[in-house]
């Protein structure tokens, strides 16, 4: 094996003992060269000697040691004189470990290791290291052995060294960051050859432990120093940085992105929406953050998070509702559990940010997702008339809505005045209100209707077919179709009252006004169970809040016409068209007496001959109609007799005789044993004819015999002959 010691080709013989000419180490060299403070020189001789080392095909490593520690001697002399540039670049030469480096700069160093933490470094150049605690010290004491007391009042204090002390200490940072740069590049670079080759068991050196260190301190330094594009670079490459440690660094830098890449990266989404909206805010600005609040959507809607969607959706409601609500209001299909605490929380605090919001938040729970919370419905039912009311407030729209429904009275149309206001007014946003306030408290059967009545009394005289659908609700009928009658002049709707058993709005005039009206589908849909608009695949909305209603009751249907009818007799002459016309269409829902009780004497015969006529008819068919029925009902019993007493004719006669009484039955026996006797006769002289299908029953009036395909009228007459 080589020696690394020198060789020597000169002895000298004396007379006790043998000395040698030695050449002198790179070791020594170089330091003899530094105590000269022959810096320039001792690098090139450094220099010399890694070329030299370099060229063989094989490096001895305790020369690379040798060559590492000259270095390292060289560049903690350079750093002592704050000759920065040469002491970074041979550091990188002789592969300090960074951390030696950056314990002299505290403010960057922070928590990511103590002076307890061990490092390895050579025992010469721990001696040699600058004593000062940090490279500001190192640069203060310069500057007092070059300046001092040259310079008043003191070196620390005078103008012009604070600015030389300033541009070392920027120098020293840009230094570091130029060491720190390389070794880590030089890390990628023997990572990606250890990949390469597979299943080295070369061991990776003992710094490879500093790569989160380097990776933090990167991150301050170019925050601290402005190189943005190397920030990015360095947070979109993989990396080991601490976030904890850059934090308050890169917020007091403004580099809020490069913070956002860091959060995004650890999947820290609390912290990242939080820097988004002090973005929106304008507490902080950054430029290249171009549109924090899409960013939000976009992360919220990825995540999907309730809490977070809920703090965050309610946060932005406050400053921009349409955005805030499309969080709070996901577009999907899927099925959703109904959580009516967790709604009704959520939307006082919406309504506490915004009311607006809070309305359409209450819209979307009732109507898209179909809440059948009645304490949601009598809200929206309460916000619709409020909205009405707010609408009303304004002169314009309230001498229209009066115009509409005196223009409709004097018009004496077929149509309902709901077609009729819709059809006639233009299109508003109080039209789009009234409209919908009408179709949810028709639709709706959940509302309180006894809450909702007092608020439309106020404008009663223009509210009238809102005041008569809740009166409809509330069970008024009289006063319900009194409005429509009297007030409204809508006989129409009057008419489809009765024969809805009650409901005002019939869903064809719903559907109607959804095919007409922009935005009413969805409120159709819900509430009357029509699909009135068609999906992307081509089918039909689900109506999953669609009204249960059964068929209309006739007994209901008879009295609301009775009811109808009456209110048109006590409008005089005014009525009287319409009430003989409702007569003669519901002559067959309307009792012959009760109408005539209810025409006035002097009513013309020819309005009500229709009405008589056709009564007459039906009650004379079904007189005839009976008498057919019970014809063909008797025939059908005599049949039955009639093939009853062959079968008993063929079984013979059957004589029964009393039996004697042995004393020992009760009086309260009731001559059971007798019956229980002439039952069991009676069945074994019908043995043949029942075949396992005879049910032989004891009766009070003996023992009856039940075939199977005969009636009871005809078994019963059978026994009966039989007896």
């Amino acid at each position: 094996m080589r020696s690394t010691f020198p060789r020597s080709s000169v002895l000298i013989l004396g007379p006790n003992s043998i000395q040698s000419l030695l050449p002198s180490t790179l070791i020594s060299q170089v330091e003899s060269l530094l105590d000269s403070h022959r810096i320039n020189d001792a690098i090139d001789l450094a220099d010399k000697q890694r070329k030299k080392l370099y060229a063989n095909i094989s490096i001895n490593e305790d020369e690379a040691d040798e060559l590492r520690y000259v270095y390292q001697r060289i560049g903690f002399q350079c750093f002592a004189e704050t000759r920065f540039a040469e002491a970074a670049n041979n550091f990188f030469d002789g592969e300090l470990d960074p951390r030696l480096m950056i314990s002299y700069y505290p403010e960057l160093r922070g928590a990511l290791f103590t002076s307890d933490d061990a490092m390895d470094v050579f025992a010469g150049v721990a001696e040699r290291m600058p004593t000062e605690a940090s490279v500001e010290d190192i640069i203060v004491t310069n500057l007092v052995r070059n300046y001092s007391p040259h310079l008043s009042p003191n070196t620390r204090e005078a103008p012009s060294t604070a600015e030389l002390r300033k541009i070392l200490l920027s120098d020293a940072n840009e230094k570091l960051a130029s060491f720190l740069a390389k070794w880590r590049a030089r890390r990628q670079i023997e990572a990606g050859s250890i990949a390469a080759v597979g299943g080295s068991t070369k061991k990776a050196p003992a710094v490879d432990l500093s790569e989160a260190v380097v990776d933090t301190v990167l991150v301050k330094l170019y925050a601290n120093l402005e190189k943005t594009p190397e920030l990015y670079a360095l947070l979109h490459e993989p990396n080991h940085v601490v976030v904890s440690e850059v934090e308050s660094v890169l917020k007091k830098t403004g580099q809020y992105n490069a913070l956002c890449i860091l959060y995004k990266d650890r999947g820290d989404d609390v912290k990242l929406l939080d820097i988004w909206a002090k973005l929106v805010e304008g507490e902080w600005t950054d430029e290249d953050i171009k549109d924090p609040l899409s960013d939000m959507m976009a992360l919220l809607n990825e995540k999907r998070d309730r809490s977070l969607t809920q703090k965050w959706g309610l946060w932005l409601t406050k400053r921009d509702p349409e955005n805030g609500l499309k969080l709070l209001m996901p577009k999907d299909g899927g099925k959703r559990r109904e959580r009516p605490e967790e709604d009704l929380a959520l939307l006082e605090q919406i309504k506490e940010a915004n009311p607006a919001a809070g309305i359409q938040y209450l819209e979307y729970l009732v109507i898209q997702r179909r809440s059948s919370s009645r304490n949601l419905h009598t809200q929206l039912a309460v916000s619709c008339i409020e909205q009405l009311r707010t609408a009303l407030s304004q002169d314009s729209v309230s001498k229209l809505w009066r115009a509409k429904a005196s223009s409709y009275s004097s018009s004496r149309t077929d149509i309902p005045f709901l077609s009729y206001f819709a059809a006639t007014t233009p299109d508003s946003t109080h039209k789009h209100v009234r409209l919908k306030t009408v179709l949810f408290l028709a639709g709706s059967s959940l509302y309180d209707p006894a809450v909702i009545r007092p608020l439309l009394v106020e404008n009663q005289k223009i509210l009238r077919l809102e005041l008569a659908i809740v009166d409809g609700k509330l069970g008024n009928d009289r006063a319900a179709l009194s409005t429509l009658v009297h007030d409204l002049h809508d006989a129409s709707s009057a008419e489809a009252y009765c024969t809805l058993g009650g409901d005002l709005v019939p869903p064809k005039v719903a559907q109607a006004l959804a095919e007409t009206n922009p935005g009413l589908d969805l409120w159709v849909s819900t509430l009357f169970g029509i699909s009135v608009s068609s999906t992307k695949d081509g089918g039909t909305r689900p109506s999953a809040m669609a009204r249960q209603k059964s068929v209309v009751d006739e007994w209901r249907k008879k009295e609301l016409l009775k009811i109808l009818l009456e209110v048109y007799m006590s409008d005089g002459e005014v009525s009287t068209g319409r009430a003989a016309h409702l007569i003669n269409s519901q002559a067959m829902n309307l009792d012959v007496l009760d109408v005539i009780s209810l025409v006035p004497p002097n009513w013309p015969l020819h309005l009500m001959s229709s009405f008589l006529a056709r009564s007459f008819r039906r009650t004379l068919h079904d007189r005839h109609e009976g008498k057919i029925v019970k014809t063909l009902s008797a025939g059908q019993n005599l049949e039955v007799k009639d093939e009853t007493w062959a079968i008993l004719r063929e079984e013979g006669m059957i004589v029964e005789e009393a039996a004697e009484s042995d004393g020992n039955e009760s009086e309260t026996d009731g001559g059971f044993g007798e019956k229980q006797a002439l039952a069991e006769k009676l069945a074994l002289h019908l043995g043949d004819l029942a075949a396992g299908t005879d049910d032989i029953h004891v009766e009070d009036g003996g023992a009856r015999s039940e075939k199977a395909g005969l009636s009871g009228e005809a078994s019963e007459m059978g026994y009966s002959d039989l007896r």
